[in-house]
């Protein structure tokens, strides 16, 4: 299971914690990696077990789950950029008066009432969350949708696109197999999605690839191979330093 996939199916619990606990590892929500269980690291002079290491992990490598979370696209979060710099000072323990100052706006009433609106928005999407949870109960047959990447630039209906679909798709442009040529490159947005996102599985989230190193993976997938990798950057499945030296994926 791909990391999107597993972050969009893990329970509400194991989101707030960022890690999945599996039958032989803990799994980063947030990035992938896994710890396995029953063994002993060490770290600056201390020894974890395995779940106490990934609690290390995501403390040293993403500072918090919130603040994973509060980083994605707004689209994501469906916070609008004013209620993402409230919430995050909120978390930062700042006190109206400080956000007030910090922000330059209203007044110490005017934090207390974005407090009330929020927790309005926290009532609202529990109703959402429940009522969702019930209507999947009820329709068991649903073809389930393809995960949206976490890191996605622009989510709307081009990432409308369930499992079956996505792999009708793949069959029409890598009728060779997933990293053989693809027929073309698709003019329809949802279909760019997949076979982007389907691209993006063949690179390693670990590593760091020269544009040169880049190229060589794709050129032999599609001539233009210069076009697929800008869309993989403007879809938000790839990063690059700004010199266009060094590229990776994006968590």
């Amino acid at each position: 299971m791909d990391l999107d996939q597993l972050f969009w199916q893990a329970t509400l619990d194991d989101i707030k914690q960022g890690y999945t606990d599996e039958s032989s590892q803990f799994t980063c929500l947030l990035c992938g990696k896994g710890i396995e269980k029953g063994i002993i690291y060490p770290q600056d002079g201390l020894l974890y077990e395995a779940e106490k290491y990934m609690q290390h992990h995501i403390t040293t490598e993403h500072k918090s789950v919130f603040h994973y979370l509060i980083s994605l696209n707004k689209k994501m979060t469906g916070l609008t950029d004013h209620q993402n710099n409230i919430l995050r000072l909120f978390y930062e323990g700042k006190t109206d008066q400080e956000i007030k100052e910090e922000l330059e706006i209203g007044s110490a009433t005017t934090i207390r009432h974005h407090r009330f609106a929020l927790k309005e928005k926290e009532r609202q999407a529990k109703t959402f969350l429940a009522m969702m949870e019930l209507l999947k109960e009820q329709d068991q047959k649903e073809d389930s949708h393809v995960p949206i990447h976490k890191t996605a630039t622009m989510v709307d209906e081009r990432y409308d696109v369930t499992l079956s679909e996505e792999q009708e798709l793949l069959e029409k442009y890598f009728p060779n197999g997933i990293g053989q040529q693809l027929v073309r490159f698709p003019k329809r947005e949802k279909h760019k999605i997949v076979v982007l996102r389907a691209i993006s599985k063949l690179l390693d989230d670990s590593k760091q690839y020269t544009e040169k190193e880049l190229n060589e993976i794709i050129q032999p997938i599609y001539e233009d191979y210069v076009q697929i990798r800008r869309y993989l950057i403007e879809y938000g499945f790839m990063d690059r330093q700004d010199d266009g030296s060094t590229y990776w994926l994006k968590k």
